[in-house]
């Protein structure tokens, strides 16, 4: 049973008012002063996008020359390394007693070679005073040309002995970071044992690979973007190069995209999706600091000419490049857009 006692039409009547103004928009009273955007279509460019990954373009594995013990391990992985330190010792016994013979046998061929000389120039005088025949002069000049090929020869292997004592000392041929280690210390190697692995972080590039049809394309624009989803980066590729070879089973044609120096957090290995561009369309563009999230849902904040403010929820397509998003639903041409979602909730949160 209602009670109508106490039942009265104009009280239902302000119910339904305040009911119809809780649910209306909200309009600010500072809304003008809110930075706004105009939503509009622009001409950007017809990317595809190739799955690709990140190389060093300096990359390489230091391997001994030598046989020994390793006696020092210098640096281990993650460690970085200047050009020239010696990061793996090999005990250069074996080496140096090599090198010590290789001394040895120059200061025996230096001996040789004096004798040799010194003989040669008694017998050119003795001939000259006609005690000894011609054919004395000719043995020993045979004997002095002998012995400076036996100086050269034992200079060469003197030469030798140096290099390889040398080899003990395995040093970094450029600066760069440790990316494996294949050695411990104690252990004995082997001539063409890898030791260490290592690349330089400054010169880094992706590679990615293409569909043969879409190469024509791609050498005419000859621009690409790379986005690196674990950075939440994109970057434009400093140089493309299109290897002049196929994959004979994909038919797919890799493209490799050098960087720019001094990017945090990248390192080879990682994955990478090349954005090459193959041609020109027209498409909905919205700053990327205009959108909100709220929990798993994009949106934006919409200004209308009276100053009423409205959150749209958006279908979002694609980054065109690191600061804009193409809208796909939810905005029309036009529509104005608030630059700074805080501010905006804000000023919504005020008119209310």
């Amino acid at each position: 049973m209602i009670d109508r006692s106490n039942f009265h039409p104009f009280a239902v009547l302000a119910g339904i008012a305040l009911a119809a103004a809780l649910a209306a928009p909200a309009v600010a009273a500072d809304a003008p002063a809110l930075k706004t955007v105009s939503v509009q279509y622009r001409e950007v460019d017809q990317t595809y996008a190739a799955e690709g990954v990140v190389e060093a373009v300096k990359q390489s594995t230091v391997a001994a020359q030598i046989s020994g013990r390793v006696v020092a391990v210098n640096f281990d992985v993650g460690d970085r390394v200047k050009q020239g330190q010696v990061i793996v010792r090999i005990d250069a016994t074996e080496v140096n007693q090599a090198y010590a013979a290789a001394q040895a046998q120059v200061a025996q061929a230096d001996t040789t070679l004096r004798n040799a000389k010194a003989n040669f120039e008694r017998t050119q005088k003795l001939v000259e005073q006609k005690f000894v025949s011609p054919a004395a002069l000719d043995k020993a000049q045979a004997d002095y040309l002998a012995a400076q090929a036996q100086r050269a020869a034992a200079e060469a292997g003197g030469g030798q002995a140096a290099a390889t004592k040398s080899y003990a000392s395995v040093v970094a041929p450029y600066s760069g970071v440790v990316s494996a280690r294949h050695v411990e210390l104690g252990e004995m190697v082997l001539p063409g044992k890898p030791l260490m692995t290592g690349f330089d972080p400054g010169e880094l590039r992706v590679t990615a690979s293409m569909p043969q049809y879409q190469l024509d394309a791609v050498r005419k624009l000859a621009s690409a973007s790379i986005e690196f989803p674990a950075l939440n980066k994109r970057i434009q590729s400093s140089r493309m190069a299109i290897l002049p070879a196929a994959d004979s089973q994909t038919h797919t044609t890799q493209v490799r995209l050098d960087l720019p120096r001094g990017i945090e957090g990248l390192y080879p290995g990682m994955f990478a999706r090349a954005h090459f561009a193959v041609g020109k369309s027209k498409k909905l563009l919205i700053p990327s600091s205009a959108v909100a999230m709220r929990s798993e849902v994009a949106g934006a904040y919409v200004v209308a000419e009276s100053g009423e403010i409205r959150f749209r929820q958006l279908r979002l397509g694609e980054k065109a490049g690191e600061q804009e998003v193409e809208v796909l639903a939810g905005l029309t041409p036009g529509e104005k857009l608030a630059l700074d979602p805080i501010a905006a909730l804000a000023a919504l949160k005020r008119g209310k």
